[in-house]
C-alpha cells in the first residue's frame, strides 16, 4: 500500500533530515521532488497543487527554518498535509437512524461491489451487533444474487429470498418491508453496476435512492484503478450526492493516488478500505494512521487492534505459560502459525511497522507470505502426534513420508524442524534459572556498562 509513494518520500525526508540547517532553497528543492512523487503515484493535478501550496507556506516560515531540527519540522508539516488531504479524521459509517437502516451500495461493474457488501455486513454483526439484512437488485447478472446469498452465509446475516422476475426497484422495497417486519437493524442493498457510467444506470440508482431514502449511499470503487476511480467517484457523485466511499484493493495499490485525490474531488469521505479476500478484510479509514503509513511511521494502534480482533486470547495465554515452563512442541508451534495467519499476509503485518519501509525489497526478496505458514502446517499436520512432540522421532524413512504426506519436499521439511529448534533454543536459554538476567547483563554490557557504570578501556 503506498510503497511507491512511501519510497520516495523517504528519499526526500532522508535527505533533509542529514542536514542540521534548511534555507529556503532547500525547502524548494525538497518540494519539487514532493511534487513529483505525487504526480508519479497518480495523484490529481488540482490536489497536488494545493498540497504543495499548503505546505510551502508552513514550511518557509522562520520557526522552521531556525527550528533545533528543520527537517523533523517539515515532515510534521507535510504528515499534517497528508492527513488533511486524507480527509482530516476517520468518519464511521452512519448507525444513528431509526432501524431498519438502508445503506445503499453503488459503483460500477468489477469494482467489488458485491464482495464489499458481505464484508460490511460481517463487519456490522461481529463489531456493531446488528441484525443485518442482504439484499441483491442486481438483475443484469444472473449470478450476482447467488453470489450475495453466498456471502451472506458466510458472514451469518440473512439474505433476501430471490423472486424471479423482479425489479430492482421491487426487490428494494420488499426488502424494507421484509426488514420492518422481522425486525432488521440493517439492511444492505447491493445495487447493479455497469461496465462504463451511462445514463440508464443512473437513472436506475436515482430511483431506488429516491424510494428507499438511504442514510447512506456509499460508492465502492477500485484503489488500482487511479484517476479512472477518481472520475467515477465525481460522476456518482454529481448524480446521487453519495455519503461516503470503500475503496477496494488499497492492499495492492502501490501509488495510493486515488486514495489521496478522492476527498479533495468529490469531498464524500473514505469510510472503509478493502484489504484483502478474506471477508473480515474491510477496515475503517483512517486518515492518520494512512499519513503515518505513507511517511514511513507505521500503524502499530492499526497492528493491536488486528491482532486483538483475530488472536485467539485464551489460546494464546495457555501457550504462553506452556513456553514458560519450556514445554515447546510442534503442536505449539502449528497454535503460533495459525494466529499469524489469521492476521493477513505477513508482509502486510510488517508493513504496520515503523521504518519497515526502508527494508521492504528485502521482506519482498524473502517470499514472506501466509503461504509459506500454510505449507509449514501441512508439514506439521502430516506427521503423528509422537512425532509432532518428539521431533528428534523423525529421520530420514519418516521425513520422506512427511514431506509426501504434505505435498511439499524433505528440504522444506528439514527446514521446518531448523526453524523450530532455532525457536525452542532460545527459549529454553530464556528459562533457565537467571537466564532474563544474564541477557540483560549481555545487552547493558554491549551499550557501555551495567546499571550506568562506564566499561573501562
Amino acid at each position: 500500500m503506498f510503497d511507491t509513494l512511501s519510497g520516495k518520500l523517504g528519499e526526500v525526508f532522508d535527505k533533509l533530515r542529514r542536514r542540521g540547517s534548511l534555507s529556503e532553497a532547500d525547502v524548494t528543492e525538497a518540494l519539487r521532488e514532493i511534487r513529483l512523487a505525487l504526480l508519479d503515484a497518480d495523484v490529481a493535478l488540482p490536489v497536488v497543487k494545493d498540497f504543495i501550496a499548503t505546505v510551502k507556506e508552513k514550511s518557509v516560515g522562520a520557526e522552521v527554518l531556525r527550528s533545533v531540527s528543520p527537517g523533523q519540522m517539515v515532515v510534521k508539516i507535510v504528515n499534517d498535509a497528508l492527513v488533511e488531504a486524507l480527509g482530516g479524521t476517520a468518519v464511521p459509517i452512519n448507525l444513528l437512524a431509526p432501524s431498519p437502516i438502508p445503506i445503499l451500495m453503488v459503483g460500477l461493474q468489477g469494482s467489488g461491489k458485491t464482495t464489499t457488501s458481505g464484508k460490511l455486513a460481517l463487519r456490522l454483526r461481529t463489531r456493531e451487533r446488528k441484525k443485518v439484512l442482504l439484499a441483491s437488485l442486481d438483475t443484469q447478472r444472473p449470478a450476482a444474487q447467488l453470489q450475495l446469498e453466498q456471502l451472506a452465509q458466510r458472514a451469518e446475516v440473512a439474505s433476501l429470498p430471490i423472486i424471479a422476475g423482479q425489479t430492482p426497484m421491487q426487490i428494494a422495497q420488499r426488502a424494507m418491508d421484509v426488514a420492518r417486519r422481522e425486525v432488521y437493524d440493517v439492511v444492505i442493498l447491493d445495487t447493479a453496476g455497469r461496465l462504463s457510467i451511462d445514463a440508464a444506470l443512473m437513472d436506475e440508482v436515482k430511483a431506488i435512492r429516491f424510494a428507499v431514502n438511504p442514510v447512506e449511499t456509499l460508492l465502492v470503487v477500485d484503489a488500482m484503478t487511479g484517476q479512472d476511480a477518481v472520475t467515477t467517484a465525481t460522476a456518482f457523485n454529481q448524480a446521487l450526492g453519495i455519503t461516503g466511499i470503500v475503496m477496494t484493493r488499497l492492499d495492492g495499490d502501490a501509488r495510493g493516488g486515488a486514495a489521496l485525490s478522492m476527498r479533495a474531488v468529490t469531498g464524500a469521505p473514505i469510510k472503509l478500505a478493502g484489504t484483502g479476500e478474506k471477508l473480515d478484510a474491510l477496515d475503517e479509514f483512517n486518515p492518520e494512521r494512512i499519513a503515518g503509513r505513507i511517511l514511513g511511521m507505521g500503524d502499530i494502534v492499526g497492528l493491536v487492534e488486528r491482532a486483538a480482533q483475530n488472536i485467539d486470547q485464551a489460546e494464546a495465554e495457555k501457550l504462553a505459560k506452556r513456553m514458560a515452563k519450556g514445554k515447546f512442541d510442534l503442536d505449539d508451534y502449528a497454535s503460533q502459525l495459525r494466529q499469524i495467519s489469521k492476521m493477513g499476509s505477513l508482509s502486510g503485518i510488517l508493513g504496520m511497522l515503523p521504518g519497515v519501509g526502508k527494508i521492504k525489497k528485502q521482506i519482498e526478496d524473502a517470499n514472506l507470505d501466509t503461504t509459506m505458514f500454510k505449507r509449514q502446517a501441512a508439514i506439521i499436520s502430516s506427521m503423528t502426534k509422537a512425532e509432532r512432540r518428539n521431533p528428534d522421532l523423525l529421520k530420514a524413512s519418516r521425513k520422506k513420508r512427511v514431506a509426501a504426506g504434505s505435498g511439499t519436499s524433505v528440504q522444506e521439511v528439514n527446514k521446518l524442524l531448523k526453524q523450530f529448534d532455532d525457536m525452542s533454543t532460545m527459549m529454553k536459554r530464556m528459562n533457565k534459572a537467571g537466564g532474563q538476567e544474564a541477557m540483560m547483563r549481555q545487552m547493558q554490557a554491549a551499550m557501555g556498562g551495567a546499571k550506568g557504570g562506564r566499561r573501562p578501556f
